[in-house]
């Protein structure tokens, strides 16, 4: 009798753990990951998706997209949405998330209360805070090297082969920061009566310096690795990376435009709740530090740098180090989800002519 009870109670226990283990099977999702690539998809695979998957018992697979904004909107309108998550910059995911595009965050999942005022927002949460900042060739500035973006417009002063981003994002401010408008004004005169066009005026009086008009974080880095340019405007952290591989180059934050990189989740996202889930993970101080480290942008986890994860040396490369953040102009999302439009269309008519 006492046999025969221990062999149900075994047999029982088996069954229980044959049933958690289909449980568990089942709750497991394959979540589709869209990021920039480069660094970031390299690093981020190794201490963000990658670690948040494994303890959260999903796989990944990845996507590399340019525009997530672009993308997204593309699959919704054929009603296939296959991203779970996307790297997106916040404005466009603020005005993705008006049109539709993109959910509301779930905060009772993800836990955001430690992070710096205004990068947890409602359909988007900070991945990365990165720069938008000037780089030269060292070789061709030995004797003095540029260090604001009037330098940058100084074709006497600095001539050489120019390279800006093909697209209004930022190189509107940093026209007016060439402009001599101070960076408190920048979004003020931007909101003004001919503002604009006086940015796009002076883009376009910079435009036969202008060599490349890039269209990717690799290409602008691997321009100034080739030195097929002498400066460029570009992504701090891309910067970094082309320098620590040998390239003979420098870049400064001075007048450097911080922005935001972040994660959101489609509308129609088929493992939406688990990608909240991934978001709260990587979120942690922890991965917060380790991805920082590993692709020269800040965290927006405050508490990641009471980890002891970031060197001394690493904090003074990122962003939102102090002595770097004072002296930047911090983005405005609002701004460019009023006037993303009637910006581009400004652009692209200028580049036109």
């Amino acid at each position: 009798m006492i046999r025969k009870n221990v062999r149900n109670s075994l047999s029982a226990c088996t069954l229980l753990a044959a049933w958690g283990i289909a449980g568990q099977a089942a709750q497991a999702a394959e979540v589709t990951v869209a990021v920039g690539g480069g660094v970031i998809q390299e690093v981020g695979r190794e201490t963000l998706w990658g670690p948040a998957a494994k303890t959260l018992g999903n796989t990944v697979r990845e996507e590399t997209i340019n525009d997530a904004y672009a993308s997204v909107k593309l699959q919704a309108a054929a009603n296939a949405v296959t991203f779970d998550l996307v790297q997106t910059n916040a404005f466009q995911a603020e005005k993705g998330g008006r049109e539709g595009l993109f959910m509301p965050l779930d905060y009772s999942v993800i836990d955001s209360k430690d992070f710096i005022e205004g990068t947890a927002q409602k359909y988007c949460i900070s991945a990365l805070i990165f720069s938008w900042v000037m780089a030269w060739n060292t070789d061709a500035y030995k004797d003095k090297a540029p260090q604001s973006w009037a330098d940058f417009w100084d074709v006497e002063k600095f001539p050489g082969r120019r390279a800006m981003r093909n697209d209004a994002e930022a190189q509107l401010e940093i026209a007016l920061l060439a402009d001599s408008v101070p960076m408190d004004k920048v979004y003020e005169v931007l909101g003004s009566e001919g503002g604009m066009q006086r940015a796009l005026d002076k883009i376009e009086q910079l435009r036969p310096h202008i060599a490349v008009w890039w269209n990717s974080g690799a290409q602008h880095a691997q321009l100034m690795k080739d030195k097929e340019v002498d400066m460029s405007v570009g992504w701090n952290a891309r910067f970094e990376a082309a320098k620590k591989d040998g390239a003979k180059i420098d870049y400064t934050f001075n007048q450097g435009v911080m922005s935001m990189d972040c994660w959101a989740v489609p509308v129609g996202a088929p493992h939406a709740a688990e990608a909240m889930k991934m978001i709260n993970e990587m979120s942690k101080p922890e991965a917060q530090a380790k991805f920082s480290v590993g692709v020269k942008y800040g965290a927006a986890n405050k508490r990641a740098y009471e980890t002891g994860l970031i060197p001394d040396d690493a904090s003074k490369k990122l962003p939102t180090y102090p002595d770097n953040a004072a002296h930047q102009l911090a983005q405005r999302n609002e701004w460019w989800v009023e006037h993303v439009g009637e910006a581009q269309l400004g652009f692209q008519e200028m580049m036109s002519r």
